[in-house]
């Protein structure tokens, strides 16, 4: 397994003179009166962005991630790699480059998205059912006996509409 290193790093805003340095970023010189100090490199407050939404960091908070040759803006590190950066079914790190599954808020390697009951993997198009945090496939849905058999689904099962995996 490919270990990726997260980093959290703190954006700071300094001012005054700024001669001699050069953007990280664009590789510019830096003669604006503010600029960046991130990642311990120094950056152009426009340049310091995040490279999924595009967003300058500077301008949206005080933290910015670092994972796979990435600068994210929080809630895209929380969007690609969950609120831990961890496969939220065996709990290891996800490599930034790696394909991952989505169920809801939790983010799983594709080998750890496979049904509580049978086990089997679970694939694009592969409907599944997220019930109180679990997930199971279509022929395994609790109550799902109930259901194929026309009797009245029980109310407040805590289940959830039908998802598809996209």
């Amino acid at each position: 397994m490919v270990n990726s290193r997260v980093e959290a790093s703190a954006v700071a805003v300094t001012g005054g003179s700024s001669s001699g340095r050069s953007c990280a970023g664009c590789g510019g010189r830096i003669t604006d009166r503010f600029l960046l100090f991130s990642m311990e490199r120094y950056w152009h407050t426009r340049c310091l962005k995040c490279s999924c939404c595009h967003a300058q960091l500077g301008e949206i908070g005080t933290t910015c991630y670092s994972k796979g040759g990435m600068i994210l803006c929080k809630n895209d590190y929380i969007r690609l790699f969950g609120h831990s950066g961890a496969c939220s079914a065996c709990g290891q790190s996800i490599p930034a480059s790696e394909m991952v599954m989505r169920a809801q808020s939790n983010v799983y390697h594709l080998k750890c998205f496979t049904c509580a009951t049978c086990r089997n993997r679970l694939v694009p198009g592969d409907r599944f059912h997220y019930v109180n945090g679990t997930i199971f496939c279509e022929h395994d849905r609790p109550g799902g006996a109930l259901l194929r058999s026309h009797l009245t689904p029980l109310q407040g099962n805590g289940m959830m509409p039908d998802q598809k995996v996209c």
